[in-house]
Order: C-alpha cells, then structure tokens, then sequence
C-alpha cells in the first residue's frame, strides 16, 4: 500500500509516496525527506511542546519541550504529565521539568527564563 505524507524536515514541504511494504520513497528532494517518509511508516516521532504551570515567577507558565522526539503514540500520555507538573521560579532555559517523561530516556525541558516575583 502506497501512503502519502507531506515531508516536514523543511519548509519546503515535498509531498512523498512512501511503499509500507518496499519503504520506497518517491518525490522527496534530498535524503532527509527520504528518511522522514520511512521513519513516518515505520516509527513514528514528534517533539512535544507545551507549558507547565509555575508558582511565585513573573509569569504564571513557562514553555516547555521534550528535548528528543518520542513516539508519536504516547502524545497524549505525555501531554498529561505535562499538564500535571507546576514549577517554582527561577526557572532557567533548560531546566529539567520532568525527568525520563514516561520512561522513555527523554526529559521534558524549559524553553524560557523565569524569574522570581
């Protein structure tokens, strides 16, 4: 079966056809969209972003990412635990948020500065 996918790794946007079976990857324009395609049928990634609630800062949220892709399935489990967590100014860039994010080796991290009020 021959799925089509829109290749993310620029802002180009090649769309591809990928083989499930074969993982023959058609209409890319360099090697990244190629190893997007098979990566997408194969195992599937994302980076998450969000924010976490933070107590006693200038500002009532700070960003946050995971600071490797982890698998697209557990999206809505991290994003939970995300929603769970509350950090206490100063928060740095950086800053571990949430260590092994649902034992997958990946740490969610600040992505802004917040000082303490």
């Amino acid at each position: 079966m021959e799925r089509e996918l829109i290749c993310i790794c620029c802002p180009k946007g090649c769309h591809l056809k990928v083989d499930d079976k074969s993982l023959k990857v058609e209409g890319n324009s360099c090697p990244r969209g190629a190893e997007y395609g098979v990566n997408e049928i194969t195992n599937p990634v994302r980076i998450i972003t969000s924010t976490v609630k933070v107590e006693k800062g200038d500002a009532v949220v700070v960003t946050v990412k995971t600071k490797e892709p982890i698998p697209k399935k557990l999206t809505m489990k991290c994003m939970e635990e995300i929603n769970k967590a509350v950090v206490t100014a100063p928060v740095k860039i950086g800053d571990i948020v949430i260590k092994d994010v649902l034992k997958t080796g990946v740490d969610v991290v600040a992505t802004k500065n917040i000082s303490c009020i």
